[in-house]
């Protein structure tokens, strides 16, 4: 199979591959046809290249993200602006345009006039600390709801055991980068949800694995505690959907998990109360048991889902995995992480419910592990399904630490339903 959406354009690469890496990109549409794209760039050669600039606890080091627009379908763009925080995504709300990420606490910026000027970064929290890839916008009624990710105070390591997906409610018509334009669900750590002793039968943890610390495999390569993160937001309509909620204010969350196995995501669901506030519960089955994990392709990875109104269908954006029963001490040297890794194919599914997807077509991959095509966002306009991808080149640092950030166009992608 050729891949159907290769690399249309550049939209940046970095200046120094080895020190300065490409993250976190994301993509919205004007109703112009103007396209947003948002990125970030961290390393230890930021500094050096980069004003206006933010430290992340997460990843040790500083990073500055960047605003581009494009007028003519991806084919060039232009930089508007850097901001001082990172995994940000645009959206848009009423007459605005959105773009919020965390550096620390939680930030965002606001444009009036399709991009083209920013307002200063305002901070949505104060004295806490956040984490959160670039994921969808889900919009229900006159309201816009997504998610960000807190991290506990004393949280050391990669803290996907810790994490609190956070579902945020805006009013279209307010001002969002006011605190007080915003509405937080209650939340929950992954590690108070998983029942480790029921975990049986599912090969989860797949590794020997320390539940609180990790463990660092044979060939050297570290496995993280379980967890989840890059949490997705969904709003079922359907009536005849076992999880359709006729009250409308059923909102699930839809996260990677972290297990060592590829394939599964982790879901829970926020229901909003009566007066106002938003409560996370967990999903149960017919049966009364917890339905914690489901399959999902590239549930392993950071994932993206965007509902598409005319056609009724959701769409997947996710990472494929060709070789993860592979012994990690096998691995190419190009590989990063353990054997469900995987980062250089990028593929697309469909569904009408959410849980059972439909393979699209394979959008692109790299030439070899280390040219990754991941971590990727998407947006849609008019006929065409536009896709901004975290990739990479014989230039790269690594498969993880990618040195260019590619759009890919998909004309007609209706028509790959079946």
């Amino acid at each position: 199979m050729r891949p159907m959406a290769p690399i249309k354009s550049i939209m940046y690469r970095s200046p120094d591959p080895k020190t300065v890496y490409t993250y976190s990109p994301g993509i919205c549409a004007l109703e112009s046809g103007r396209l947003i794209g948002t990125l970030d760039v961290g390393g230890q050669g930021v500094e050096r290249h980069y004003q206006n600039t933010a430290y992340s606890k997460t990843e040790g080091y500083q990073f500055c993200g960047m605003v581009f627009i494009s007028d003519d379908h991806g084919a060039t763009w232009r930089q508007t602006v850097q901001f001082p925080f990172c995994h940000a995504r645009p959206f848009t709300a009423g007459k605005s345009l959105y773009v919020l990420g965390h550096a620390k606490d939680l930030r965002i910026i606001r444009s009036d006039d399709g991009g083209e000027t920013w307002t200063e970064a305002a901070e949505l929290t104060s004295g806490e600390f956040w984490h959160q890839a670039p994921a969808n916008v889900c919009y229900a009624g006159e309201n816009v709801y997504l998610v960000m990710e807190r991290v506990p105070d004393g949280v050391t390591g990669w803290p996907v055991r810790a994490l609190e997906p956070v579902l945020m409610r805006g009013n279209i018509h307010d001002d969002l980068t006011l605190p007080e334009s915003w509405t937080f669900s209650d939340s929950m750590e992954f590690r108070q949800v998983m029942q480790y002793e029921n975990t049986d039968y599912f090969g989860i943890p797949f590794y020997p694995l320390d539940l609180e610390e990790g463990t660092r495999l044979s060939n050297g390569a570290y496995c993280a505690p379980l967890g989840w993160l890059e949490t997705n937001v969904v709003h079922i309509s359907d009536e005849n959907h076992i999880w359709y909620d006729p009250t409308g204010h059923t909102f699930h969350l839809f996260m990677r998990a972290h297990t060592g196995r590829t394939n599964y995501c982790c879901v829970m669901k926020v229901v909003e109360q009566s007066d106002g506030s938003m409560k996370m519960e967990r999903v149960v089955a017919p049966s009364g048991k917890t339905l914690l994990y489901l399959p999902m392709p590239g549930g392993q990875m950071k994932f993206h889902i965007l509902y598409d109104a005319p056609s009724g269908l959701y769409w997947l954006l996710s990472s494929q995995s060709t070789d993860s029963m592979a012994k990690p001490e096998t691995m190419s040297s190009q590989r990063f992480g353990l054997p469900d890794n995987e980062r250089h194919r990028l593929q697309l599914h469909f569904s009408t419910n959410c849980v059972d997807w439909c393979f699209a077509g394979l959008v692109d991959m790299g030439k070899s592990p280390l040219e990754s095509r991941h971590y990727a966002s998407m947006c849609i306009s008019g006929e065409n399904l536009y896709i901004l991808s975290r990739s990479g080149d014989e230039e790269a640092c690594s498969a993880h630490n990618t040195d260019i950030i590619t759009l890919h166009e998909i004309p007609n992608f209706r028509n790959l339903a079946y």
